[in-house]
Formats: C-alpha cells, structure tokens, sequence
C-alpha cells in the first residue's frame, strides 16, 4: 500500500502535511512521541478524508528508532513512497552554558535519525526507481547563528545532505528536496523551550506546506520559504559572513538576556 510517513506529525509542520496530503487522497503514516495527539488526528483523518491513516508512537533520538520504524512498515505490508523528515527541536542561548545533553540529543534527532530514516527508506525506494523524501532545515541553516549554534548546525547538514542526494539520485526517479522555513507559526518554540527569535516576517505551517509540495513538483533541491525568507538569504549571500554572524549575534545576545 503506497503510504506517506511524516515524522514530527502530531502539530505544527507535520500536522500541517499530514492534513493537505490527506486531502490529496494520501494514506499516512504519522509518527510522533505523542500517542494521544496521533490517535486523535488519525481519527479525524481517516474519517473526514475518506483514507488510511496510522501512527507509530516514537522518540525518534533513540538509537534503535529508524530500525524499528522500518520494521513496522514492513509488518504492516507498507509501501512508503514520501518520506517527510520533519522532527526536531532546537535550543538557545550560550552553547558554553546550555545543557550538553540535550544539545546531543538535538544532534541525535535533527541530523543522525533523519539520516538513518533517509538511507533506510531510500533503499526500497530505489529498488522501485520512484519515491520522494522531504527533509525539513531551515533558513538558519544557511548561515551560522549565535546563541542558535548547535540547532543552526544541524539545519546546515540537513540543507547540504539533501542537496547532494537529490543529485545522487536523479537518475532513479527519486526527489530529495530540503525545506527552508524561517519564523513558522507552531508550537516549535514551546516545546524546545525556546523563545521565539525576533523577526518582521512570519508564516503559517499551511504557507509552509504549500511552498513545499509545489517545490517539490517542480523536482527542486531546495526551497526556501516565503519571499522575504528568501530576499534575506540572498543578501546575507553577498555580505561578508562575520557582519552576518556579528548582526545576528548582537540581536540574539540582547534577545535571549531579555528572557
């Protein structure tokens, strides 16, 4: 059965996804830590859009997770043909006095599962030469962001890593594509225990799904979110990288000492 799995799926991004793809007459696969939440927007699914949705309760920064995912999909005898890598969580302030273990834990989340998942599921995708896999950055990750270190780092590596196999793997039928938001309106500052950073621009996870799905039709690499994301990327691109870090770094400095 040709199935989306979305990971992070139970609010924000991948809610958002999970939603609009339903309409589309998608089967979903939705995975998230929180049972209650999955269950509920299943239900809500599977009843108003006339499809399948299941969920896999999971903490995706556990060793094992990938491998178990993979497992269930081939229990209950599922074709995955989108891969939506959306899960993560960031943090901010001083790296020198942030918890170390959780920014470990960001790194095991953000980068090393998300590569696993992509490599795991990429596999079979090839094997049938279609597929498609959405790996959720940033706009952080374009740049090194002060008192955002570790987080930005890894929406870097998400950025890179997606770009080099949408190249990789062309010639297969399969689009890797890296999404860019910048500020989205979910509850990803809440539950990173975040404070949201300052910003003029901001958009709704449906603007950012919207955004998504037609770059992906188009087979791009990536895409950035939101035209003002964008002109912002594109200056930052022709400014020297340290005013870039030094304007970022005095912004943020003074935002996280507020909070």
């Amino acid at each position: 059965m040709n199935t989306t799995l979305i990971t992070g799926a139970s609010s924000g991004i991948g809610e958002a996804f999970a939603r609009k793809l339903a309409t589309q007459g998608h089967d979903l696969l939705l995975v998230a830590r929180s049972e209650d939440k999955l269950i509920a927007l299943c239900n809500e699914l599977g009843r108003g859009q006339n499809i399948r949705a299941q969920y896999v309760a999971i903490d995706l920064s556990e060793r094992d997770a990938p491998a178990r995912m993979l497992a269930e999909t081939v229990e209950r005898n599922l074709e995955i043909d989108l891969l939506i890598n959306n899960a993560g969580f960031g943090s901010m302030g001083d790296f020198a006095e942030l918890d170390l273990e959780l920014e470990l834990k960001m790194i095991d989340l953000n980068v090393r599962s998300l590569v696993e998942l992509t490599h795991r599921f990429l596999s079979s995708m090839r094997e049938r030469k279609r597929g498609s896999i959405i790996n959720v950055a940033s706009t952080a990750g374009f740049q090194g962001v002060p008192f955002m270190a570790t987080y930005a780092a890894t929406k870097a590596f998400v950025l890179s890593f997606s770009e080099a196999l949408w190249e990789e793997n062309r010639s297969y039928g399969i689009t890797v594509m890296a999404l860019c938001p910048g500020v989205t309106e979910t509850g990803f500052f809440v539950a990173s225990r975040m404070q949201k950073p300052p910003a003029r621009f901001s958009q709704s996870s449906e603007d950012v799904v919207e955004t998504a799905l037609r770059g992906l039709k188009r087979g791009k690499s990536s895409i950035i979110s939101g035209w003002p994301n964008l002109v912002m990327i594109e200056m930052e691109r022709i400014v020297p990288r340290s005013a870039v870090l030094r304007a970022a770094g005095a912004v943020l400095r003074s935002h996280t000492k507020k909070g």
